[in-house]
């Protein structure tokens, strides 16, 4: 079996961290999640890897070389061209056209292939999965996964008979039309013949166009009903979420680093923690050569990139710092995602540094040592009572 990972995308819906960084490069806990994917293939004996790349191509490439460090083999297919200056122009060509590309340039797909989004994190049995591809006698496979119904408009909808046999999808329908509540995870299974109804040199699509056209000409075209982890991150939302359970421990098999000082704490090497007046509150990862000022306070799940500097009297509550953050004296960061000099909500509202006011950040810490006093008075209260 070969494997392709889909990779060549913008990722706009998870800015700003994609102002530089291509989607399948975003860490969790440190490692990015193409990372994870190829480990994962890694552990199949799936050894021979394409990948399709365009926007900030260069940060995947360099990263992941020719995969000598996960005995694996990875190969690279640019999407766009080089113009009359020498500029490189990064121009997709849709999931399908992609794949058409690599066929045409030096045909890899010569056997069953799986096919992966790069931004997302499985653990599927693809062992038991590939057994039922071949036992249907499919040309393709999607693997699904059954979502709740007011989920349903988040993605797209596979619609099958009670065999498996798709027959037709629904894009991101209301609760309300949606006549399914399986939908597609982007994780795929290809015969070598699917590739030759992907017309060549054009924008072409998996989903949008290419299953379609399975579904009209009536070919062996089934989805699988599984159940497995599957973390999607398909908005910053979703990656604050994704972050925020990881962190509790409660995904399988993914753990923190560092060096566990004290419960719930993991820290990485030479990092500095001043700890007179300092408050911190598990699971929290302070990344390698990070400072922590006393009187700071640090309220898990929080993870801390390396290099990042708390100063005195600031407080990170429930965020996501990325390396080499400076949080001012003073400062509040609750259910954040901070990017360089970006901070992002949990609710996806995003914000440049410039945006700010000094005088924000004062009434938001009035504010919240407000509250603070508040509930310690009740809980006096509660202790008289």
């Amino acid at each position: 079996m070969k494997a392709m990972i889909l990779a060549a995308g913008k990722g706009t819906r998870v800015r700003p961290l994609t102002y530089d960084l291509p989607k399948p490069m975003i860490p969790i806990l440190g490692k990015p999640v193409m990372a994870y994917l190829i480990e994962y293939l890694a552990k199949y004996g799936v050894t021979e890897i394409m990948v399709n790349v365009s926007y900030l191509h260069e940060k995947i490439e360099d990263y992941f070389g020719e995969g000598h460090q996960y005995d694996v083999q990875i190969g690279y297919s640019f999407e766009g061209y080089t113009n009359d200056a020498g500029e490189v122009v990064p121009q997709p060509i849709g999931s399908a056209g992609g794949m058409k590309k690599i066929q045409q340039f030096g045909g890899f797909f010569d056997e069953t292939t799986i096919v992966l989004c790069g931004d997302a994190l499985i653990d599927i049995d693809l062992k038991s999965a590939l057994f039922e591809h071949r036992r249907k006698g499919a040309l393709a496979s999607v693997i699904t996964k059954e979502v709740p119904w007011d989920k349903v408009s988040s993605y797209g909808v596979v619609v099958a008979d009670k065999d498996g046999r798709i027959q037709s999808f629904q894009e991101k329908p209301s609760q309300e039309e949606a006549l399914s509540n399986f939908i597609s995870t982007g994780i795929y299974i290809f015969e070598p013949a699917v590739l030759e109804l992907i017309p060549p040199n054009c924008a072409f699509d998996i989903g949008a166009d290419l299953f379609p056209l399975l579904v009209e000409k009536g070919l062996p075209f089934f989805a699988q009903k599984r159940s497995f982890n599957w973390i999607d991150i398909g908005s910053v939302k979703d990656y604050w979420e994704v972050l925020q359970s990881v962190m509790m421990g409660d995904v399988a098999h993914m753990d923190v680093p560092g060096t566990q000082v004290e419960e719930g704490l993991w820290v990485g090497l030479n990092t500095s923690i001043e700890w007179e007046g300092t408050r911190i509150e598990g699971p929290v990862y302070i990344g390698s050569g990070s400072r922590v000022e006393a009187g700071a306070t640090i309220i898990g799940p929080t993870w801390i990139g390396h290099g990042s500097h708390i100063c005195a009297g600031a407080e990170v509550v429930r965020s996501v710092l990325f390396e080499y953050t400076r949080v001012l004296p003073e400062v509040t960061l609750e259910e954040m995602i901070v990017f360089k000099d970006y901070s992002v909500n949990r609710a996806g509202e995003m914000r440049h540094v410039s945006d700010y006011d000094p005088d924000e950040w004062a009434n938001a810490r009035d504010r919240r040592s407000k509250r603070r006093t508040e509930n310690n008075t009740v809980l006096k209260m509660e202790k008289k009572a």
